[in-house]
């Protein structure tokens, strides 16, 4: 869609954008003359986003990515594509504007299209960079990576710099309408194809089957002596020349999967530290030259206006606007907003109504009813000077004279005040209440410095940090304009809707019914109001397929799509039926992962070939549907690229390349721990006693242990890890048993997800998980608050809900699978200090406690049943039992008998004599008869709740006559130990059953 006009070839797209970013302050220069993976590694933006000079530049940038060789066959992927590169230094606080008018320039119609800024937090390893920011989506399609850089080389950026970064290709083939990159119009009656398709395949051929690794190895490794001799000569451009050389070869060995994950790490690490000594000396460079082009200027603070009269009780309502923000912390941002405006109220003495805060992408508005014009007036108490250091010889001191000074009164003005029963000097005066409008204007200031989100950016208000940036405050106090200042910022009466509206900037005449105006203009602010639409939307175009979508399957993503767009429209999108031949998992992945579609499903439950998007707001339906489409099948292209490749390869040989995965540098490669795994699962298939023909699928699965983790389809869609392995096992032959059992080891993937019900692949997913927890307890690598990077936490609730729900392995205990766990470390060579398994049986016991407490069970039966979550099967039925008893005479009679018992032991008894020649009174011979059959009767049933309440009677009477007739504590030494002994007896029938002093 191009507005009627004929589409542009891409050499015109090219002088098109190099005049718009010229027009708009950009110096046009040319691309590197070596190869880049982007371009943000040309110098022009590495190097020149460092320091304060101010820099804005654009550049075409051939950018060669080796792992993206697919032989010139995928309509979308090409190892070396063009990229145009902007760079706007510092960020000129319209940047996303800028770029749409670069669009529209280039033929664009923003009207017809959905243009998308989704969530992308970009980082180069090798740049030692990074920076927050969006993809840029063009009905579905990638066409733009847009980033406030933060960090290049190690160095922190100030200013920001804006980078955006085209990816013409994709642009074209949008603007042109066709379906593949070699048929794009490179110029008049020359195909892209003809200019670079033969280069495709032989690059293709060269980074994926025929690059000499050795050779790359040697250059490699020559390159980086380069890089470091220069910088022995301060010589920082060509230092950084050779950074860009290695990191070429190593995305080519790379490519050729010639790469451990050691050296990978080692690779990383040696390219970062070069980049980071030459950025290092660029800044110190242009710092001795007194920076040629200046200093970039900060904006100026704002002057926040008069403060208007408010005469009677009014609606709040404020919006912080803000660019794009990634989905997560919509609600996240939300929450925190309504409660710091509610807190910070709270500390005035200002009366309101309710506080209502509701936001979407784009904006987070704060609404608060029946705000008063004026806090109340109060009397205000001031202490001074203790009454008896405030006169000497009944003259005033100079501690109560400077007190009298500082508070603008005449001494003899003072009182004395009785505080906690000491006299103090003192005053009370009258403290008027501030304005509504003075009140709010500084608390709401606040609340904009303050916000903060799980990972925080700068941009060009150097006093703001949050999400993304911010850009517009609106505040009204009813029709009148609430001043607000904060930073760079002030408040206006004007809110921003859509960027393709008529008008996107809007006066809002009034607090009252924002929600309703925002409405009109397309945008729906109430979350809730966004989900519905989405659910209707799916069902209804799904009907129209003939399908339905699973809305409770779909929750996380629909709550996801929910968070992305102001408004959500559906669009249904259909895809050749011939890729259904590729399993289900693979095209559902792609959808959910990549686009954020909704597959469509048939009332069988098998997917159709359509699915649901979303498109923000109005828009060509059907420019948008041909757009994603278009999108669709270029990535189920590459996904059956990926299948191909796998195809060729063994699951033996898969399993064989685990060696050149590091796991944890400690803890060996993946093939280390896939073995450890192997004999594990054997090992606790012996304990659990499973069927021969169990333990032989065990085996077999465990010798092929984690395989797909080597194979290209889950190098690029992780989580099909263990769904491609049973894809993969079934067609190389393997039964179907071994193929569930590879499937099942992955299972659960989070706490509330399914479990594997074959036992052979329940022994798999505790070895799994086993291996991992005590690994990382091992290794010293144990969570700490928000930080878990290896899901140590996920896996012990996998560990615990498989161990609670599958009663073939419910009697295992979880202390004997840690021990058998740190037993294969061991014979690694990795040493396990005991204190270690201790610390990790204490995390999986409080997770247990927790998922208990989250069922809502109450917190002293939870406590009782806690010693159980060693064998949380066995907590989970005495829970059960002790909800059913607690309350009752009977069990109320055992436990407070029981405790009697308890209390009175020592901690450290130690069993005296058990002669019953000493215990002759009837009350200890009954209760001695009583334990023996309640012993006798628990037989086999030990630790059964149910068992030892049913018995418990006489008992219970047994020990309320023993404490009502005997002296435990006698005088007589062995009286009193034989007397211990007994209730320690009586104690040693229910130890095993709770822990009762929790009751």
């Amino acid at each position: 869609m191009n507005n009627g006009r004929a589409a542009l070839t891409m050499q015109d797209a090219i002088l098109t954008l190099q005049k718009y970013w010229s027009d708009n302050g950009c110096m046009i220069t040319q691309p590197l003359n070596t190869e880049v993976g982007a371009g943000t590694a040309n110098p022009s933006t590495a190097l020149r986003v460092i320091g304060p000079e101010p820099w804005s530049v654009a550049y075409v940038e051939p950018s060669v990515r080796p792992d993206d060789s697919r032989y010139g066959e995928n309509p979308n992927r090409l190892q070396m594509h063009t990229q145009f590169q902007v760079i706007l230094k510092p960020d000129p606080g319209n940047p996303q504007e800028l770029y749409l008018g670069s669009l529209q320039a280039l033929g664009i119609d923003l009207d017809a299209h959905d243009v998308r800024f989704v969530e992308d937090n970009w980082a180069s390893p090798a740049l030692g960079a990074w920076g927050l920011g969006w993809e840029v989506w063009l009905d579905g399609m990638e066409i733009t990576q847009f980033t406030y850089f933060q960090q290049v080389g190690g160095v922190t950026l100030s200013p920001v710099s804006v980078e955006i970064t085209y990816g013409l290709e994709r642009i074209l083939m949008n603007l042109q309408g066709v379906s593949h990159f070699k048929d794009i119009a490179y110029a008049p009656g020359i195909t892209y194809g003809e200019v670079f398709g033969q280069n495709e395949y032989e690059m293709s051929r060269h980074h994926l089957d025929d690059a000499d690794v050795e050779t790359h190895h040697r250059l490699f490794e020559a390159y980086a002596s380069e890089a470091r001799r220069m910088l022995d000569l301060e010589l920082p451009i060509p230092a950084y020349t050779y950074v860009l050389k290695c990191s070429h070869t190593f995305n080519v060995l790379d490519a050729r999967g010639a790469l451990s994950t050691t050296e990978r790490a080692k690779a990383f690490s040696l390219m970062r530290g070069l980049t980071h000594e030459s950025a290092k000396l660029w800044g110190q460079r242009r710092a001795a030259l007194e920076h040629p082009l200046g200093t970039a200027a900060a904006p100026a603070p704002a002057v926040r206006a008069g403060l208007p009269t408010v005469p009677g009780t009014e609606t709040l309502l404020f919006e912080i606007g803000v660019e794009e923000l990634p989905y997560a912390d919509v609600r996240a941002t939300t929450d925190a907003v309504r409660e710091a405006v509610t807190a910070k109220l709270a500390a005035t003495r200002l009366m309101h109504g309710p506080v209502t805060a509701m936001a979407t992408p784009r904006r987070v508005v704060v609404t608060v009813e029946s705000v008063e014009p004026q806090e109340p007036d109060t009397l205000r108490t001031v202490r001074g000077p203790k009454a008896a250091a405030a006169y000497r010889d009944g003259a005033p001191t100079p501690a109560l004279l400077g007190f009298a000074r500082g508070q603008g009164v005449d001494p003899a003005e003072l009182k004395v005040l009785d505080v906690d029963g000491v006299d103090y000097i003192g005053l009370t005066r009258e403290a008027p209440g501030r304005t509504a409008v003075e009140v709010l204007g500084d608390l709401l200031a606040e609340v904009v410095s303050e916000l903060r989100a799980g990972r925080n950016m700068r941009w060009n208000d150097p006093s703001l940090s949050f999400s993304r940036p911010v850009r517009w405050l609106l505040a009204l106090l009813g029709d009148t304009p609430l001043p607000v200042a904060v930073s760079s910022l002030a408040s206006g009466t004007t809110t921003r809707v859509h960027r393709t509206a008529p008008e996107p900037v809007v006066p809002v005449p009034s607090a009252e019914g924002f929600a309703g105006f925002l409405a009109g203009h397309g945008i729906l602010l109430d979350r809730e109001d966004r989900r519905d639409t989405v659910v209707r939307g799916a069902h209804t175009s799904a009907a129209e397929a003939g399908g339905v979508v699973d809305v409770t399957g779909e929750a996380a993503l629909i709550d996801e799509i929910t968070d992305i767009v102001e408004y959500p429209r559906p669009v249904l999108g259909s895809f050749d039926e011939s890729y259904l031949d590729l399993p289900p998992s693979i095209l559902t992945t792609v959808m959910r992962k990549h686009q954020r579609y909704l597959p469509v499903l048939g009332d069988d439950g098998r997917l159709l070939p359509h699915f649901l998007t979303f498109a923000n707001g109005t828009c060509d339906e059907d420019v948008v549907r041909a757009g994603n489409e278009a999108v669709l099948r270029a990535r189920y292209e590459d996904a059956a690229f990926f299948w191909r490749a796998d195809l060729k390869v063994a699951p033996e040989e898969f399993r064989g390349r685990l060696a050149k995965l590091t796991f944890e540098e400690r803890l060996g490669t993946v093939a280390d721990r896939a073995e450890r795994i192997a004999a594990l699962a054997a090992h606790l298939a012996g304990r659990t006693g499973l069927a021969p023909e169990t333990v032989d699928t065990v085996r077999r699965a465990g010798e092929l242990a984690k395989f797909d983790l080597a194979s290209q389809m889950v190098v690029e869609f992780s989580s099909l890890a263990g769904v491609m392995a049973e894809e993969y096992a079934l067609r190389a032959g393997e039964p179907a048993r071994v193929a569930r059992a590879l499937a099942e080891m992955e299972l659960p993937r989070s706490s509330g997800g399914a479990l594997p019900t074959g036992d052979a692949g329940v022994v798999l997913s505790l070895a799994d998980r086993f291996d991992l927890v005590t690994g990382m307890f091992v290794i010293g690598a144990a969570p700490t608050g928000s930080s878990d990077p290896y899901g140590v936490r996920r896996a012990a609730i996998g560990l615990l809900n498989v161990l609670r729900s599958v009663p073939s392995v419910a009697g295992l205990r979880v202390r004997d699978g840690l021990r058998a766990a740190a037993d294969r470390y061991a014979a690694q060579g990795v040493e396990v200090p005991a204190e270690r398994l201790a610390e990790a049986a204490e995390l999986i016991t409080r997770r247990y406690e927790q998922q208990l407490a989250d069922a809502g069970h109450e917190h002293r039966l939870v406590q009782a049943v806690l010693p159980w979550a060693d064998r949380p099967a066995q907590g989970d039925r005495t829970l059960a039992a002790l909800e059913r008893h607690i309350g009752t005479p009977a069990f109320a009679g055992l436990t407070a008998a029981l405790q009697r018992v308890i209390r009175i032991l020592p901690k450290d008894v130690v069993p005296g004599s058990k002669d019953h020649s000493l215990l002759t009174a009837p009350a200890e011979l009954r209760l001695a008869q009583a334990t023996e059959a309640v012993r006798t009767s628990l037989t086999g049933r030990e630790d059964d709740l149910d068992a030892l309440t049913e018995a418990s009677a006489p008992l219970v009477a047994a020990v309320d006559a023993f404490f009502d007739e005997v002296l435990v504590m006698d005088p007589d030494p062995a009286l009193r130990a034989a007397r211990l002994s007994l209730l320690d007896d009586v104690a040693a029938l229910a130890r095993p059953v709770l822990n009762w002093s929790a009751l």
